[in-house]
């Protein structure tokens, strides 16, 4: 009989387990690679290495990116206000209307965007001045802001001290024309004569006008007051309405005390042309 055998019995893999063991147990020992640390950011922007110019226009310092951002409205802005200036002609080519005299036409609060009286003349348009009248326009069908004529804006007796004006041109006079008689409305002056009325005859050739809502012509005491309006004293045309936003300008006029718009008789608004401070307003 033989004996037990002391070899392994077929198949034994102790000694490739215990190899295998002891690989793991070393590799558990040897100390794990520790995370590589991300690369410096190469596109990274510095004052020294770029400049002042490209740093600031690259740069992710917080306050940097607020100032970039603001000069990035402004910079808009500035083309917006270039742009309208190029198209207008005239600065500010937005004015802001103040009173009712123009309604419901135009109402108060209104934004106008106003243009050279020479720019975008209509057929009939007064020879020199581009401004159609409403005289005018009746025959030939032209239309503004809801009636016959173009809507102006200028200085009352073409005074400086004046609060600009905005309203509608009805006709054209000649030197010595007794106009009340002539090309006035009978609704208007009813029965008068042209020596019950101021600036009849007319002292010199211009422009008689009205505001849409008032009842008697500026040159025979109402609305703005002003004598025949002579085309040096109209500083603009109005060409389109923004309703409401003009509000904008007239409360920041009212914080700031006439800051924006020089305070003078009768007050701050579209009584005619915007200069480069004022605020046209309608006249009462």
């Amino acid at each position: 009989m033989s004996g037990p055998s002391s070899g392994k019995p077929p198949g034994d893999s102790g000694d490739d387990d215990r190899d295998r063991s002891a690989s793991s147990a070393d590799s558990s020992q040897t100390p794990s690679r520790e995370p590589s640390q991300p690369a410096a950011d190469s596109d990274a922007v510095t004052i020294e290495d770029d400049g002042y110019v490209r740093w600031f226009l690259k740069t992710n310092d917080e306050n940097v990116v607020i100032a970039r951002d603001i000069l990035s409205s402004v910079a808009i802005v500035g083309v917006v206000a270039l742009l309208l200036f190029g198209v207008s002609g005239i600065w500010p080519p937005l004015v802001a209307v103040e009173s009712g005299s123009m309604q419901p036409n135009m109402q108060k609060g209104d934004l106008i965007f106003v243009v050279e009286e020479d720019r975008f003349s209509g057929d009939a348009s007064i020879e020199g001045t581009g401004v159609v009248t409403r005289r005018s326009a009746q025959e030939t069908g032209y239309d503004k802001f809801g009636n016959p004529g173009d809507v102006i804006v200028f200085r009352p007796d073409g005074s400086q001290a004046e609060t600009p004006v905005i309203h509608r041109a009805h006709f054209w006079v000649d030197d010595g024309e007794r106009w009340v008689e002539s090309k006035a409305s009978e609704e208007i002056v009813g029965d008068a004569t042209c020596e019950e009325v101021p600036n009849c005859p007319a002292p010199y050739a211009g422009f008689v006008t009205k505001g849409d809502h008032n009842d008697g012509y500026d040159q025979i005491g109402g609305g703005a007051n002003s004598g025949i309006v002579k085309p040096e004293w109209i500083t603009g045309k109005a060409q389109y309405r923004i309703p409401w936003l003009g509000w904008v300008r007239l409360t920041f006029d009212n914080l700031l005390g006439g800051m924006l718009v020089p305070a003078s008789p009768p007050s701050p608004s579209l009584h005619g042309q915007p200069s480069p401070a004022a605020t046209p307003s309608g006249s009462p």
